[in-house]
């Protein structure tokens, strides 16, 4: 005899406090609610209190999903026309990223990666038609972690820009130890390469394989890929969006859609859920679709999934915390949040593996030096290197003009397609100037290298550096090459 559901309170730790609230549940009702009269009402009762230019990309996200939905059934409101620009609008940028990203997953599975997509973008390669009304602006591509590399070597060699600023160089002896990266390409062009589908504080090293085992097949944009089963989906959208606060809120409309689909193996879910840690997000997220929208998983799913949440111990308050939509917090739940997204953060940050050592060269001040008029400022410069083999120091130093800005200086030292060290420092002070550092550090010679190169470096890399405030905070900083000097270990 299956288990009955309990009941669900909103009140704090219970599920139901997470529960999307207000405008915003309107909306997912809107979305979401099986009756297309009541589903109505909640949207036009939304667009009457608010303007659609004034709210966030969360609403506006879900607001593409409800025009898809009703479409001319909303004519009779005043902001229909508005309401169907954001969703074109929103549907070309979903189109054009996949556009960009079209030849670099041929050039993948070509190369033979097998490409998994995830999130939205496995929704739409499963139904093509959902594109109208899911926003997938960027593409999520899971690929092995032996694929890791050459999935890597596709990108940049397509000139697709790795979002943290690191040059390919640094960033391709460290994939072993990252589980996801961003790239972006063009104006609309925006990738997430993942290696593990979930993150650090998730983590199941059985699951993670067996994922890829229960996959289905699918088609995305003419290219064969495959898609997590339908458990996996709602186990992942559960997994990137329930611990977020709402942040968007598609992924509920993601978790409805593959239940309303039918086939889910409610057993490999609860198997998820239990090995990943993810029993307090999904209480959540499935008391909510079942109580308030009337999309249900079976009652037996139900009432294990609150079962392993009830006896989560001080996770369940975490988990509780960190569900709630953003717009409800009070300044102690805030406080609270904020808390509980740390300690979750520290388990999620932890990395792979760490080979080679990656620790950069710290910068010290040097004493001022002259002007040398004949080396004027620039993004790189050569280090010619000794006809040596074997490990020498090397000692630098560099004469920067920093803005007037708080901001962390980024260098590199590369050789060819090989990196060589990673220089860091921090400008604390706000009144900018003429500054000289000194940085010293381990390097290994070949004896047959002629030179490397010492390159600026932004701190973090946009499609465009057409603000000025933004080249002075992150941009890379030219530099004069003041000195570079070899020297035996001691």
């Amino acid at each position: 005899m299956a288990k009955a559901v309990r009941r669900i309170t909103r009140r704090f730790p219970d599920y139901g406090w997470s529960w999307p609230t207000g405008g915003l549940d309107q909306l997912l009702k809107a979305a979401l609610l099986d009756d297309e009269e009541a589903a109505s009402q909640c949207a036009m009762h939304w667009l009457a209190v608010n303007d659609i230019d004034l709210v966030s990309f969360r609403e506006h996200r879900l607001l593409a999903a409800i025009s898809d939905r009703f479409g001319r059934k909303l004519a009779g409101h005043t902001a229909f026309p508005r309401l169907v620009g954001l969703q074109k609008m929103l549907w070309t940028k979903s189109r054009m990223a996949m556009r960009e990203a079209e030849p670099a997953l041929k050039a993948m599975a070509d190369a033979g990666c097998i490409v998994m997509l995830i999130k939205g973008a496995s929704r739409i390669a499963l139904d093509a038609a959902a594109q109208r009304g899911r926003v997938a602006h960027d593409i999520d591509i899971l690929v092995r972690p032996q694929d890791m590399q050459t999935a890597f070597d596709v990108l940049r060699d397509r000139e697709w820009q790795i979002a943290t600023g690191v040059s390919p160089q640094y960033l391709r002896t460290r994939l072993a130890s990252l589980r996801s990266m961003n790239f972006f390409k063009g104006n609309f062009g925006d990738i997430d390469l993942h290696q593990l589908a979930y993150d650090g504080s998730q983590q199941s090293d059985e699951d993670d394989i067996a994922i890829w085992r229960r996959a289905d097949t699918a088609i995305f944009s003419g290219v064969g890929v495959l898609v997590p089963s339908p458990a996996d989906r709602i186990a992942l959208a559960i997994a990137h969006g329930g611990l977020d606060a709402h942040t968007h809120s598609d992924w509920l409309v993601d978790c409805a859609v593959a239940i309303r689909g039918g086939d889910v193996d409610w057993d490999v879910f609860l198997d998820v859920l239990a090995r990943r840690g993810l029993a307090v997000a999904a209480a959540v997220a499935l008391s909510y679709l079942a109580l308030e929208i009337g999309v249900t998983a079976p009652d037996r799913v139900l009432a294990r999934v609150l079962e392993m949440a009830d006896s989560a111990g001080p996770s369940r308050w975490s988990g509780v915390l960190q569900a709630k939509p953003r717009t409800d917090f009070g300044r102690l739940v805030w406080l609270s949040r904020g808390l509980a997204k740390q300690l979750r953060l520290r388990r999620k940050s932890g990395r792979l593996r760490q080979e080679p050592p990656a620790k950069a060269w710290r910068s010290k001040p040097g004493r001022p030096e002259p002007l040398n008029a004949s080396s004027p400022p620039a993004f790189s410069q050569a280090i010619p290197c000794p006809r040596t083999a074997g490990d020498m120091m090397l000692d630098i130093t560099v004469r920067i003009s920093v803005p007037p800005v708080r901001r962390r200086i980024e260098m590199e030292i590369n050789a060819d397609d090989d990196h060589v060290a990673r220089l860091r420092a921090m400008a604390i002070s706000r009144s900018g100037g003429e500054r000289v550092l000194r940085f010293r550090g381990k390097v290994t010679l070949d004896g047959e290298r002629q030179a490397m190169t010492l390159e600026a470096r932004p701190s973090r890399q946009f499609r465009r550096w057409d603000d000025a405030e933004t080249v002075a905070t992150y941009g890379a900083l030219p530099f004069q090459l003041i000195s570079a000097t070899f020297s035996p270990l001691r």
